[in-house]
């Protein structure tokens, strides 16, 4: 296997500055222009000629740093010189980024007749298997639905698949994926191009680098386990039982940044979405358990400006393109280390600065050195008095109370949704803003 580490720094600045000179074809530059992408990122820089000269690829790279183009044009391009269906097939581990890869792939190939299919949970089946009979010539998709379709859909098939991308390849190989992988490498060709793409790398993903690439070029744009040099991370240790209090007083002292506040589970998103609502905030959660289009309505409520503290699992940590985020609040420490990587890479993309705070009880501790460990840093304490974060303990309290009585009466905590959430806009207007004010003072 090829290392590539740091190539970039080799080479002077001149020599790489456009798509045109990495090889990319002249219709595919001019995609990537009206997409105002003008210069190639590290990791495309990096990539793309020796995806272009035929090589398999594991492409390291921090969240946030163009992975999607790095294998989508290497992929568009080979599609111009031997266009057929199902040429391609992009894995995701969540819905909403194979949802984003698509659209990217489209957008790309929009002046050269790319048809795309999404094969996704959550949406009609029958109207993915009328996709399938355009005969698309990308298909991106979720694992399950994947294996879903290959076995119950008639005439489909992958048996002239020439591309297999895995993006955040590292958790498309979690015991959660494992049975469908292994289903959809049994039933592809031997002979492929295999992209891998990921922010960090795990003893699966190198499991699979053995199992199915072929002397495959391993692209290192980032450190093993870095946060980009422009996010300013800090923590806060505080009592588990005040951890609401210090939250609301971030978000106060930070009012009017977008914010992403991940927890550890899906009734935690509804509960907080509706207690910071009820304080005036414009909060909206996103979960696994909510159905796809309340996921989308929800995350384009965020991506518009709507709300702008968007309460989430880790279903929103993998690849989604939010680019106006300005901090990650950890209101929950991951317990695996590396998922903190994923959710601070949402903030401080492409060059931008960013703020990532994480608020640390005493039972998250041990999580919390593992943090610290992995990145290779101690990090400074968040500055905050006590005394002054404890003047909102009433009023969160209160608000708290009223979230866990509005949920019990409509009974419906484990669809992480519900009567709220299917009519946000209620929840955002004047009163609410009122209410802030007031909170603020």
């Amino acid at each position: 296997m090829v290392v590539v580490e740091n190539s970039m720094e080799e080479k002077s600045s001149e020599e790489i500055t456009t798509f045109a000179s990495l090889g990319i074809c002249e219709q595919l530059v001019e995609a990537c222009d009206n997409l105002g992408w003008k210069n190639p990122m590290k990791i495309q820089a990096e990539a793309i000629p020796h995806a272009l000269q035929g090589k398999d690829l594991i492409g390291l790279a921090q969240t946030g740093s163009g992975k999607t183009g790095a294998f989508a044009l290497p992929v568009l391009q080979a599609l111009l010189d031997s266009p057929q269906a199902f040429f391609a097939c992009v894995l995701s581990p969540t819905r909403e980024l194979a949802l984003q890869i698509a659209d990217q792939f489209e957008a790309l190939g929009s002046g050269i007749g790319v048809k795309c299919a999404r094969l996704i949970g959550g949406v009609d089946m029958m109207q993915q298997t009328i996709e399938l009979g355009k005969r698309p010539h990308i298909i991106v998709a979720s694992p399950g639905r994947l294996v879903d379709h290959l076995s119950n859909t008639k005439g489909f098939s992958l048996r002239t698949l020439k591309y297999l991308v895995l993006d955040e390849a590292d958790k498309l190989l979690n015991d959660e994926f494992e049975k469908a992988m292994d289903e959809i490498l049994n039933v592809i060709p031997r002979e492929r191009k295999t992209y891998l793409f990921s922010a960090t790398m795990t003893q699966k993903v190198r499991k699979l680098q053995r199992a199915c690439l072929k002397n495959p070029v391993k692209i290192e744009a980032a450190s093993k386990y870095s946060t980009v040099d422009t996010l300013k991370q800090q923590y806060r240790f505080i009592p588990a039982k005040h951890k609401d209090c210090y939250l609301l007083y971030i978000l106060i002292e930070m009012h009017g940044s977008t914010s992403m506040v991940f927890t550890r589970t899906c009734d935690a998103t509804r509960l907080l979405a509706l207690m910071l609502r009820n304080l005036g905030l414009r909060a909206i959660p996103i979960s696994g358990q909510m159905s796809q289009s309340m996921r989308l309505g929800a995350l384009n409520k965020f991506k518009a400006g709507e709300c702008n503290i968007l309460i989430c699992t880790d279903v929103a940590s993998r690849g989604l393109d939010i680019p106006s985020v300005d901090m990650v609040i950890n209101y929950d420490i991951p317990t695996n280390s590396k998922d903190y990587i994923h959710r601070v890479g949402r903030t401080a993309r492409a060059g931008r600065s960013g703020v990532a705070i994480s608020l640390v009880n005493q039972y998250e501790l041990e999580w919390y050195l593992q943090i610290e460990k992995l990145i290779g840093k101690k990090l400074p304490e968040f500055p905050a008095q006590q005394e002054e974060v404890l003047l909102l303990l009433e009023r969160v309290s209160e608000a708290k109370r009223i979230s866990q009585m509005k949920i019990k009466e409509t009974g419906k905590k484990r669809r992480g949704g519900g009567d709220d959430d299917d009519n946000i806009d209620r929840f955002i207007g004047s009163k609410d803003k009122r209410s802030f004010k007031k909170l603020k003072k």
